[in-house]
């Protein structure tokens, strides 16, 4: 945390328009989430400042990077260009969402299991983009993750550990329904 945080002070970089603040309902990782906030305001900055969600990453703030990725109603979303406002009773999840009762997922084990992962800023953003393709499509070829990642910049891995990641949870994760 930083000093001013610390301090009580909001240190994020919404600048409050002075607009009559609007009310947004939606579920945000299976919670109904009701709040008072100001109509400019991104999606991206309601998840970091007012939810305390800060595995969702600011990176170009212009929708270039994928490290503000989400998923909104089943689509992996740049969050950093879409007015909080347009979640307006949508179905978010963050990569907060992706553990269930304190597990880590299978993508997220094999991001780690595959060396996915460096310096890790580009990481929840990857790990969005990667869950949506496999919850539309649970058995993807090479090209089609590829093609859903595309949004993502990573400098550090190469992508080539993040295919191998993405192709072996899609395995592992088929292998598991087959089996409940």
């Amino acid at each position: 945390m930083c000093d001013k945080h610390n301090n009580g002070v909001n240190c994020f970089s919404h600048v409050d328009s002075g607009l009559p603040e609007v009310m947004l309902s939606c579920t945000v990782n299976g919670e109904n989430v009701c709040a008072h906030i100001d109509p400019t305001m991104t999606l991206l900055n309601f998840l970091r400042r007012d939810l305390k969600l800060f595995g969702t990453k600011e990176g170009c703030g212009e929708g270039e990077c994928g490290a503000c990725t989400i998923i909104m109603n089943s689509s992996a979303v740049n969050s950093c260009i879409i007015l909080a406002l347009e979640a307006m009773d949508a179905n978010i999840i963050t990569v907060e969402g992706l553990n269930k009762n304190g597990k880590i997922s299978i993508l997220q084990r094999e991001f780690i299991s595959n060396d996915a992962l460096q310096c890790g800023f580009c990481t929840p953003g990857m790990l969005m983009s990667a869950r949506a393709l496999l919850d539309r499509n649970p058995e993807p070829d090479e090209s089609e993750i590829i093609e859903a990642i595309a949004g993502n910049f990573c400098r550090c891995t190469g992508y080539v550990p993040i295919i191998k990641a993405i192709t072996s949870a899609s395995k592992i994760e088929r292998e598991g329904m087959k089996n409940d």
